[in-house]
C-alpha cells in the first residue's frame, strides 16, 4: 500500500512536470487600470440636466406634429433609431408606424414618386419594430414577372440604393426576391466606386456606403453607432438641431451611469484578487462591460449588465484554462467538480482551478439570489449550474480532440461548439434580467420554444469568433475552428472556408429574424437583446481578436463608451 508520504510527492511531481508543459497564448497585461477606471468623471448637476432633457424630449415630440409627408416622418423616425433615443418615443412611432402599415395595405400600386427609398425604408422600420410586412412592397421596384430588373443597378441615387441593402438584411428564410436584392446591390454599389457615372454618389454618401458594407445597420450594436450616426446627421441639410442636442444630452447622461457601474466592478474584480493566481488568462473586465453594454444600454438594465460582464470575465478565464493553460487531465478533474457542483472535488487539483471554480460559484449563488430571492433561489440557480456545466463538457470535448489531434466534421465541431460559445449561459442570463415572475414551467417552455433563437445567436458568436480568431489560434497551435473543421473536411482553400462559415452566418440571421416578426409582446425585451448579443459578437470579432488584442478596434469603442463625452 502506497504511504501518505510517497503520493504527496508523486502530486508534486505531477504538478511539477504539468507546470513544465503548460502553453501561453502570450496575451498582453491588461491596459485598462483599476486607477484610470476610478478616475473617471462621474459628476453632473443632475437638476439642471434633467431640466434640459424634459425640455428637448417636448420639442422633438413637436417634431412629429410638425411633419406631414411620409418620407418626412420615417426618417425622423430612422434618425431618432439611429441617434440613440428612440426609447423616449415609443407612443409617437407606434402610431406612426400602426398608420404606415394601414396605408401600405391599401396602396397596392405604389407611384413612382413615392419611390424605392420610401417602400425600402418603410419595409426596414416596420420589420424592426415586429410588423409582419411582406416584402411585396418592393416588388414593383424589384421584379417583373418574376425577374429582376436593371433599374437598381442602374438608379441615379445611391440613397435609394443604400435602403434597399439595408432592408435585404431583414429577410426571412425563402425570402429570395430580397436575397437577389442584396446581391445586385452589392455589386452596384461596389460599382459606383469604379465607374461613378453609374451611381450618383457623393462625399457624403460613399462615406455611408463604406460603412454599410463593412457591417450592415442590422448587424451593428445599435448604441455602438450613435455617434458616428452623430457626425453623420450633422452633414444633414434638413437637421433638426433639437434632435441632434438631445441625442448628444442623452449619450452623455448614460456614458456618466455607465462610467460608475465600472467603477463599482472595477472595484468587485480588485477585492475578489484572482487576477495574480490567473495570470496566464485574459483580465479583460472592460471589454466584458462593453459586451453587456452593447447588449442592454437602458438605465433600467443596470443589474443584467453587472451580470453579464461577471459571466463574460469567467468565461475568458475558464475558456483559457481549457484551450491554454491545463492539462487534459486536470480539465477532466475540473470539469466534475462543475457537474457536481462541489469544490471538494478539486482539492488535488491546482491552486488556481481551485480559486476560479470557487470564484465563479460564489459569483453564481450570488447573481441567482439578486435574479430571485429567497423562495426561488435554488430554482434560478438549478438553471445557471446547468448553463455553466454544459458550458464546461463542451470546452472538455475541444480538449480532448485537441490532445488526441483529431480534427471532427464541421457538423460534429457546430454541435458542440454552439454550447462552446457561451452563447446559452449569456442567454439565460438576459432571459432572468427580463422576466421577473418565473415558474419552472415558464422557464422550460421558454427553452423549448427559443430553443432555435439560442442556437442561432449562439452559433453567430461562435462564428463571428472563429473568423476573427482562427489566424492567431493556428499560429499557437490550437484546436480547430470551424475553418479548418471545413478545409479539411472538403479539402478547400480558407477564402472558401470562410465564404462558407460567412453564409452560415447569414442564415443563421435569417432564422433570427423570423423572431422578430413572430413576437410575444412580454418577450420582446429578450429578443430585442439576444439579437444584440449576436450583434456584439461582430464588433468583437470584425478586424480580429476583439478579446486578445486591447489596442486596436475595440478600443475606440470603449473609449468611445465610457470615456470620450459627446
Amino acid at each position: 500500500m502506497t504511504s501518505n508520504k510517497n503520493m504527496n510527492v508523486d502530486c508534486l511531481c505531477f504538478q511539477k512536470d504539468e507546470e513544465n508543459r503548460r502553453r501561453s497564448a502570450n496575451y498582453k497585461p491588461n491596459i485598462w487600470k483599476h486607477g484610470f477606471l476610478q478616475s473617471l468623471p462621474t459628476k453632473y448637476d443632475k437638476e439642471e440636466s434633467d431640466m434640459q432633457l424634459v425640455r428637448l424630449l417636448i420639442e422633438v415630440k413637436g417634431i412629429f406634429v410638425e411633419k406631414s409627408g411620409v418620407l418626412q416622418k420615417l426618417e425622423l423616425v430612422d434618425w431618432i433609431q439611429k441617434l440613440g433615443v428612440a426609447n423616449y418615443f415609443q407612443k409617437e412611432v407606434n402610431e406612426f408606424l400602426e398608420t404606415t402599415i394601414v396605408s401600405l395595405k391599401n396602396n397596392k400600386n405604389p407611384s413612382a414618386e413615392e419611390s424605392l427609398h420610401v417602400a425600402a425604408l418603410s419595409f426596414r422600420l416596420l420589420r424592426q419594430h415586429g410588423y409582419k410586412v411582406s416584402p411585396d412592397i418592393l416588388g414593383s421596384f424589384l421584379n417583373e414577372k418574376g425577374a429582376m430588373i436593371s433599374k437598381i443597378s442602374c438608379a441615379n441615387d445611391a440613397k435609394d440604393i443604400m435602403e434597399l441593402f439595408e432592408a435585404s438584411h431583414l429577410r426571412l428564410e425563402e425570402e429570395n426576391i430580397l436575397e437577389d436584392a442584396k446581391s445586385v446591390v452589392i455589386n452596384s454599389l461596389k460599382d459606383a466606386f469604379v465607374v461613378p457615372s453609374s451611381i450618383n454618389i457623393n462625399v457624403l454618401h460613399s462615406e455611408r456606403v463604406v460603412h454599410a458594407l463593412e457591417l450592415p445597420s442590422h448587424w451593428r450594436v445599435p448604441w455602438f453607432d450613435v455617434k458616428w450616426h452623430v457626425k453623420q446627421y450633422q452633414k444633414e441639410k434638413h437637421m433638426e438641431h433639437v434632435l441632434l442636442e438631445l441625442a448628444k444630452l442623452n449619450f452623455n447622461l448614460i456614458q456618466l451611469k455607465l462610467q460608475k457601474e465600472i467603477k463599482e466592478l472595477s472595484r468587485w474584480w480588485e477585492n475578489l484578487g484572482i487576477e495574480k493566481e490567473l495570470s496566464f488568462a485574459r483580465n479583460r473586465l472592460v471589454e466584458s462591460f462593453m459586451c453587456s453594454a452593447g447588449v442592454a444600454i437602458q438605465p433600467k438594465y443596470k443589474s443584467l449588465r453587472k451580470w453579464l460582464t461577471k459571466v463574460i470575465t469567467f468565461v475568458l478565464v475558464i475558456d483559457d484554462v481549457y484551450d491554454i493553460h491545463a492539462s487534459f487531465e486536470e480539465v477532466k478533474l475540473f470539469t466534475e467538480a462543475f457537474e457536481r457542483w462541489d469544490a471538494e472535488e478539486i482539492e488535488q487539483l491546482p491552486e488556481y482551478m481551485k480559486i476560479c471554480f470557487n470564484s465563479l460559484k460564489d459569483v453564481t449563488d450570488e447573481t441567482a439570489y439578486e435574479i430571485a430571492g429567497e423562495k426561488k433561489f435554488y430554482m434560478v440557480l438549478s438553471y445557471l449550474k446547468k448553463a455553466w456545466i454544459d458550458f464546461c463538457k463542451a470546452l472538455l470535448v475541444e480538449a480532448k480532440w485537441y490532445s488526441e489531434g483529431y480534427i471532427p466534421s464541421l457538423k460534429e465541431y457546430i454541435n458542440n461548439a454552439w454550447i462552446s460559445s457561451s452563447g446559452p449561459v449569456i442567454l439565460l442570463h438576459i432571459y432572468f434580467a427580463t422576466m421577473h415572475k418565473v415558474t419552472y414551467d415558464e422557464i422550460d417552455h421558454f427553452l423549448h420554444t427559443y430553443e432555435d433563437l439560442v442556437y442561432n445567436v449562439s452559433l453567430i458568436i461562435r462564428l463571428c469568433n472563429d473568423l476573427g480568431t482562427t489566424l492567431a489560434e493556428r499560429e499557437r497551435g490550437d484546436a480547430a475552428s470551424s475553418i479548418i473543421c471545413y478545409m479539411n473536411e472538403m479539402d478547400v482553400s480558407e477564402d472558401k472556408a470562410r465564404k462558407h462559415i460567412e453564409e452560415m452566418i447569414n442564415n443563421a440571421w435569417k432564422k433570427i429574424n423570423w423572431y422578430g416578426t413572430n413576437r410575444v409582446a412580454s418577450m420582446e425585451p429578450f429578443i430585442t437583446q439576444a439579437r444584440n448579443a449576436a450583434r456584439v459578437a461582430h464588433t468583437l470579432y470584425q478586424n480580429g481578436d476583439g478579446f486578445g488584442i486591447q489596442d486596436r478596434d475595440i478600443k475606440k469603442h470603449i473609449l468611445s463608451l465610457l470615456v470620450e463625452p459627446l
